[in-house]
C-alpha cells in the first residue's frame, strides 16, 4: 500500500509518502513540506498548497491519503489555519478518486511510538528507526507526515476488518426482521 501522509498547516504542510504492508518492512518513497509566506493572503495560501499537493499526488500515485485529524486547541485562529489546509487535501484526493483517512495526532503517536502522549522527537525517532533513514526528518511536519503514513499503512487492515463486520452486522440484522 502507498500512502501520502498529509501534517496540515498553512505555513509548513507537512508530506511524506510511504509504501509497505503491515508487518513488514516500510519504504519512505519522499519526504517534505509545502510552504505558504504568512503575509499572502488565505486564498493565494490555500492554492498554493493545492498546488503543492496535487505534485505530490501526480508524481508519487498514492493509493490512500492519510491526514491528520484536525483537534480543538486553544488558539481558535491555528485551528481554522490547520483545518482548512486539511481540507484542500482531503478536495484533491476526492478529486482523484482517492480514499481519505483521518487518524488524531494521538493515534499516530501511539501507533508509532507505543504511547498516545510521545513529544515531537521520539515521533521522529521512531520514523528514523521504522524507515531506516540516516536522521530523523526536519522540519517536524515533515516527520509527521510520515507518521501518518506509518499509521495509516499498520492501522488499515484491522481498520477494514472492522468496517466489514459492521457491514456484515447490518446485513444480517436486516434479514432476520
Amino acid at each position: 500500500m502507498r500512502v501520502l501522509g498529509v501534517d496540515p498547516g498553512l505555513t509548513r504542510c507537512g508530506v511524506g509518502v510511504v509504501d509497505g504492508v503491515a508487518g513488514r518492512p516500510l519504504r519512505m518513497l519522499g519526504v517534505g513540506v509545502v510552504r505558504t509566506p504568512a503575509d499572502a493572503s488565505i486564498g493565494d495560501r490555500l492554492v498554493s498548497i493545492e498546488r503543492g499537493l496535487e505534485e505530490w499526488l501526480e508524481a508519487h500515485r498514492p493509493e490512500v491519503v492519510a491526514v491528520e485529524r484536525v483537534f480543538s486547541q486553544h488558539n481558535v485562529r491555528t485551528v481554522m489555519g490547520t483545518a482548512q489546509a486539511s481540507a484542500v487535501a482531503m478536495l484533491c484526493a476526492a478529486r482523484r478518486g482517492l480514499p481519505v483517512a483521518l487518524h488524531t495526532p494521538s493515534e499516530v503517536k501511539a501507533a508509532v511510538t507505543g504511547s498516545g502522549r510521545a513529544d515531537k522527537a521520539q515521533v521522529g525517532s521512531m520514523v528514523t528507526r521504522l524507515l531506516r533513514l540516516d536522521a530523523p526528518p526536519k522540519p517536524a511536519d515533515a516527520a509527521d507526515a510520515l507518521a501518518l503514513a506509518i499509521c495509516h499503512i499498520w492501522r488499515a487492515p484491522a481498520m477494514n476488518r472492522l468496517q466489514q463486520a459492521v457491514a456484515a452486522h447490518r446485513t444480517t440484522k436486516g434479514r432476520i426482521s
